[in-house]
């Protein structure tokens, strides 16, 4: 049993949680939308603090992050549980557990194991993915602190439906996130996801509000968000309020879990996504998801050379000197040192 943060008492024995923007108001025994926040004698505690269900280290290009120590390798840790209930969630199992079980799996693993852990692999930083780091906060906040003094970065990979004030605690320890922006209408975040998209905006301006490195995640589901009105409204939003040099990946579906009646992505959609975010003015599009499809090379945006050349989540190489591009010049936005 951990206590967690971010909550505050409420009448009758109910507390309020401040974590995730359902803001859940939980009565006495009782969990919040993410299945690993209980209500106990009027403390609110975090069930998941120190129980890990997965620990890897993987290119740090599987997050995906092209701009942050291309070519690193990443430790990924995460515990059960998650505040969105994606019908098309590649990590189910882990996932939506505490959504159909009572207990809570995990094997112990403090903060500071996760740190030697991710020094002897060699890794250079740490995400939180797999699951929803936001609701697994409290444990991730800590892990990040240590890794921080221990010259580690580290990476949330989210949904995006953290508040502000739990994004503030965590921002001068957090080097970077890359955010699914999942569709672009009201409706297909609440029928695909549970959740809302004004939520999701507002988090994404959040982030770029306190400097965090930020990279752009959209899956491209055929029949659900690949109109030509969501791929331009997500490209739009990115270049205007993110800005044109946040980085856009827009990667292939393939049908799982609750959602099979869709077809998988050709690569034409992702063409013309990319295509959209070229016209909005984004100096970063990739595509991803399909090997070979192209769209995974990042290319300088003053003269238009390859910098770093990848294939799938192996990098083959980096043309950077210092940040810049090694034939123009150039500045190459990102997370370098």
């Amino acid at each position: 049993m951990h206590e967690a943060r971010f909550w505050e008492k409420a009448e009758g024995g109910k507390v309020r949680c401040g974590l995730c923007r359902f803001r859940c108001l939980i009565a006495e025994g009782q969990r919040g939308v993410c299945g690993v926040r209980e209500n106990r004698g009027g403390t609110l505690y975090t069930l998941v603090y120190g129980k890990s269900v997965a620990e890897n280290s993987d290119p740090i290009e599987k997050k995906p992050l092209y701009h942050l120590l291309p070519g690193s390798l990443s430790f990924s840790v995460a515990t059960v549980g998650c505040n969105y209930r994606c019908l098309h969630c590649q990590n189910y199992e882990i996932s939506q557990w505490p959504h159909h079980r009572t207990e809570i799996p995990g094997r112990e693993l403090s903060p500071e194991q996760i740190v030697r852990r991710a020094q002897a692999a060699g890794c250079r930083s740490i995400a939180y993915t797999y699951t929803e780091p936001t609701i697994f906060m409290e444990y991730a906040y800590d892990t990040a602190v240590l890794a921080n003094k221990a010259g580690l970065k580290n990476v949330f990979v989210s949904n995006g439906y953290t508040t502000p004030e739990a994004l503030e605690a965590v921002a001068p320890y957090l080097d970077g996130a890359n955010i699914d922006l999942k569709g672009f209408s009201e409706k297909f975040y609440r029928e695909i996801a549970g959740a809302t998209l004004q939520g999701v905006l507002d988090t994404l301006r959040d982030y770029r509000r306190l400097g965090i490195w930020l990279e752009v995640t959209t899956l491209v589901i055929p029949g659900h968000n690949d109109s030509d009105a969501d791929l331009q409204g997500i490209a739009r939003f990115i270049a205007d309020e993110l800005g044109d040099r946040v980085p856009w990946h827009v990667t292939a579906f393939y049908p799982t879990w609750r959602l099979t009646d869709a077809p998988p992505t050709p690569v034409a959609a992702l063409h013309r996504a990319i295509r959209h975010g070229q016209e909005a003015g984004l100096k970063y599009v990739y595509a991803g998801n399909i090997p070979g499809a192209g769209g995974e090379d990042t290319l300088c945006p003053a003269c238009g050379e390859t910098v770093i050349a990848r294939s799938g989540f192996r990098v083959r190489s980096v043309h950077l000197d210092g940040g810049r591009c090694a034939s123009c010049g150039g500045m190459i936005d990102g997370v370098w040192e």
